[in-house]
């Protein structure tokens, strides 16, 4: 590792320990079920009340799972969707398909049906297990989906879904041995959004979830101590809620505490963290600067069990940093990373590894540079490209049917980000900006093409381009620009209705909060739109 890019200290004698078979599945469920099977594993948190799931019922149940998809003719390899909210069935979902040697599909709940159509069209998905919110959504797309054999509805049967008592109950009472995957093999696929071309599956072996550990535990200030519990308000569908909280979590025994919530609320948030004695949390940074206008949170909400908080995501900032020391007692851990090579730079404040405005250093096992376009690294304060060298556990093994988007995101045997940043001369990385398209909007990579396409979809819209305009609480909202087809008339109720198209179709984070019509847009001799002339207008 390039000495002015990581921690001397920190990473001596560093090596990792990667097994010859490791499976996903076993590692969050079944080692504590054999240890403690009556140790709690997930909190939920409801409008009915607050209920517990052990590890051995995760274990219990995820291997009736898997062995009832496995006699509906799921076999390693299938795509197996989760398209859940945040409870104890995401994590046997998860676990089952682990298990199975199936490669789980994490689908948020806020997407709309044209985002879900995409990516079950796409990964191929065999199976989809879901609630009536869910199905309600996927259901009208089925003739789409050809490949999608077996939707499961853990509310019941109906539109064509299967109940998920009625699957367990064929399922055979002999137990269920895991398969023997090894790290390379596939387990898991998130789709990223790019700025060229559609959303794409980073697809990630069953060495991501030890890959990740290192960065965990700097970031939540571990190892774990009694009574300690976690609780993320991010959707257990992005890779910072499923591996920078709940899957790392659960490996090392600490109860996870789930809320179904729609949108985040900050007195909510102070409340669940109070009630539910949570003490190390994981808060994008939109969240933390939303958790700024609730007033004395240390005065109102009991607050003493709560003894780390980690963000990710988008910068943080040095405001927002200090508002938590001064507001919270509490140092932020920041951390930064991809869906395709996650959780490679973090802080760790207990260890003096903390600075505002920074973004920590490389963790322990990460290779990471900044480097100029030559692939030289540059000096300190000079700003480059965030890469980080393969191989490494948490990198992923692919782009899902991308051969040649695979290929794009390395330089030799450093893959590159498109993030731009500079190291100072004490190693600290700071994020300085994205080279690319993509905007960033609450802690969310939005690529402009799903909804440019979106857009395009409206019968009144000739021509779209979007673009992110600096926002103070999301870092970026989506703007966007709008040519109007021949016989239509710009008008705020146009611009409305044309929002909401979006926003019902795509997601809330991923609809243009403000849009503008334009007679034309900016486009290069060979038809591209030049959206940083668009960017610098917003």
């Amino acid at each position: 590792m390039p000495a002015p890019a990581s921690d001397p200290g920190l990473c001596a004698g560093f090596a990792w320990d990667i097994p010859a078979r490791t499976n996903m599945g076993v590692e969050v469920c079944d080692v504590w079920a054999a240890r403690d099977p009556d140790r709690v594993a997930v909190i939920e948190v409801t409008g009915a009340g607050v209920a517990t799931t052990s590890f051995g019922t995760l274990k219990a149940e995820s291997d009736r799972l898997a062995a009832a998809l496995r006699e509906r003719g799921v076999v390693p390899g299938d795509r197996v969707a989760v398209l859940l909210p945040q409870s104890a069935a995401v994590v046997v979902a998860h676990a089952a398909a682990y298990k199975l040697g199936a490669i789980a599909l994490p689908l948020a709940g806020l997407f709309g049906p044209e985002a879900l159509a995409y990516r079950l069209a796409d990964s191929g998905a065999r199976a989809l297990i879901t609630d009536a919110a869910g199905l309600a959504k996927v259901a009208p797309l089925r003739a789409e989906l050809p490949a999608l054999d077996l939707v499961v509805n853990r509310d019941g049967a109906g539109e064509g879904a299967l109940a998920y008592a009625d699957l367990l109950a064929g399922a055979s009472d002999e137990g269920f041995t895991p398969v023997e995957t090894g790290p390379d093999d596939p387990a898991l696929m998130i789709y990223t959004s790019g700025t060229t071309g559609l959303a794409k599956g980073a697809l990630h072996g069953h060495r991501v979830l030890l890959g990740h550990m290192p960065g965990f535990l700097m970031m939540h200030d571990f190892p774990p101590r009694p009574g300690d519990r976690m609780w993320t308000p991010s959707d257990w569908a992005w890779a910072g809620g499923l591996l920078n909280a709940t899957l790392p979590a659960l490996r090392l025994g600490v109860p996870v505490v789930a809320q179904p919530a729609a949108r985040f609320e900050p007195e909510a948030a102070f409340r669940l963290m109070a009630e539910q004695a949570v003490t190390v949390a994981f808060l994008p940074p939109t969240a933390l600067r939303m958790l700024r206008t609730v007033p004395d949170p240390r005065g109102r909400f009991d607050l003493t069990k709560l003894r780390n908080i980690a963000s990710a995501g988008e910068a943080l900032g040095t405001e927002t940093f200090e508002w938590a020391k001064a507001e919270l007692g509490l140092t932020i851990g920041e951390a930064y990373g991809q869906t395709e090579c996650n959780l490679v730079l973090a802080a760790c404040p207990s260890a003096g590894i903390a600075r505002a405005g920074s973004t920590g250093r490389p963790v322990p096992g990460h290779r990471v540079m900044i480097q100029r376009p030559d692939g030289t690294e540059t000096d300190a304060d000079e700003p480059g490209e965030i890469v980080v060298a393969r191989p490494d556990p948490v990198m992923f093994l692919e782009y899902w049917n991308q051969p040649e988007a695979t290929a794009k995101k390395f330089r030799g045997d450093w893959m590159l980000t498109g993030d731009t940043a500079r190291r100072d001369a004490d190693g600290y990385v700071h994020f300085v900006g994205r080279d690319d398209d993509l905007i960033t909007s609450a802690a969310y990579r939005i690529g402009p093409t799903e909804i440019e396409d979106c857009l395009g979809r409206h019968p009144a819209v000739a021509l779209a381009a979007a673009v992110g305009r600096p926002d103070p609480l999301r870092t970026e909202i989506v703007k966007a620009y709008v040519v109007l087809r021949d016989g239509f008339t710009a008008s705020d109720a146009l611009a409305a209705e044309i929002q909401a198209f979006v926003r019902t179709r795509l997601s809330a984070h991923e609809y243009p909060r403000v849009l503008v019509f334009r007679d034309h847009l900016p486009m290069t001799t060979s038809g591209k739109i030049i959206r940083r002339q668009l960017r610098d207008e917003a």
